[in-house]
């Protein structure tokens, strides 16, 4: 663990001063910014293996769909270079067993299965090459998708500025920005590149019980770059709507059906009734790697159900009485019939329309 970005003086694929995920020059670590102690401590943990970066998504260490997808390649990679003397057989089942624990770590974000499933196919098709040549190709296939994140991040928030008033609040859920990404963002990239384009955007960012990666992530990502953000609880967001407070919404996702239902944050369906009431466009931004067209609608995707004690402890204090349970859904679905529009590298879509692409 480490205070300072360790891979430098090598620049971040982020672009960023800071970065969710990079791996090392030398193809043997991972190196993931410690999401769990922003915004107190910016810390780096360092990995040495695929199970590892497996945990460390479970644990929420490194979190958003398109960042995870980054970590999993480089997981990925991790297991490459770890089996470079291994004969074809031996390689070839170190990369499918790589690729099982990496893929259990967290159900919903589809960029993780998406990920692991791209460089496990790179893995059969170089298996009979050389050790260090099949390792540093997987490497470089996983720099590749980290680099086409960052590419897709501002291809989409110039598409998606161009929706947003020339000058307004826009409301935004969770983190979906450059720590939930490869880098620059999904919703934030849109909010991003709206900035740089002139426009003038006051953001306020939901909390986002129970994990606060509004109050946490969000905000100090902006504050970071110079953008004005407000923090508002979850529940104040129909208070700010009837008050006429509110231009747009944006969000990220974290899979999107082929009838274009969006799985993101538990929180999301909420504000898209909210917005839909009070006729506010509801936005979506998402890479491609989120669509999954093999699950057919919203209902078909596996909502992840994590602890109990992520809803009943803040800051190490329980805030429920000894003996009550609570649930703790992490993410919602949103029906496409909500959804306003949605962003993507490959332009603005429909959300009925999804499946045409």
């Amino acid at each position: 663990m480490s205070d300072a970005a360790p891979w430098l003086p090598r620049a971040a694929i982020s672009g960023a001063r800071y970065s969710a995920a990079e791996l090392a020059a030398a193809g043997d670590q991972v190196f993931l910014l410690d999401q769990r102690e922003l915004p107190a401590r910016e810390i780096y943990v360092t990995l040495p293996d695929a199970p590892a970066v497996a945990e460390a998504i479970r644990a929420m260490v490194v979190r958003g769909a398109p960042a995870i997808g980054v970590a999993a390649a480089y997981g990925m990679a991790l297991a490459a270079h770890a089996s470079q003397r291994d004969d074809a057989d031996a390689f070839t089942a170190a990369m499918r067993a790589a690729g099982a624990v990496l893929a259990a770590s967290r159900p919903t974000a589809v960029n993780l299965a998406w990920a692991v499933d791209r460089l496990l196919a790179e893995s059969l098709r170089v298996a009979d090459r050389p050790g260090s040549e099949r390792a540093e190709h997987l490497a470089e296939v996983a720099r590749s998708i980290h680099r086409d994140d960052v590419a897709s991040c501002r291809e989409m928030g110039r598409v998606g500025a161009l929706r947003l008033p020339e000058a307004g609040t826009v409301l935004t859920h969770c983190n979906a920005g450059a720590l939930a990404t490869g880098g620059y963002g999904t919703a934030l990239g849109v909010i991003r590149a709206a900035i740089e384009a002139g426009k003038r955007i006051h953001v306020l960012a939901d909390e986002t019980r129970p994990y606060l990666q509004g109050a946490r992530l969000t905000a100090w990502e902006l504050h970071e770059d110079g953008i004005p953000v407000e923090v508002i609880t979850d529940g104040m967001a129909a208070h700010f709507m009837r008050r006429e407070a509110i231009s747009a919404v944006i969000v990220g996702a974290d899979r999107i059906a082929r009838n274009g239902d969006v799985a993101n944050k538990i929180g999301t369906y909420g504000l898209a009734c909210l917005a839909r009431a009070h006729r506010i466009p509801f936005y979506v931004a998402a890479p491609w790697s989120t669509v999954d067209l093999a699950t057919p609608n919203g209902d078909a995707i596996p909502i992840e159900e994590r602890s109990r004690d992520e809803v009943a402890l803040i800051g190490g204090r329980s805030i429920l009485p000894d003996g009550v349970g609570a649930r703790h859904p992490a993410f919602d679905v949103t029906p496409a019939a909500l959804i306003t529009a949605i962003f993507t590298e490959r332009g603005e879509l429909d959300p009925t329309a999804i499946a045409r692409g």
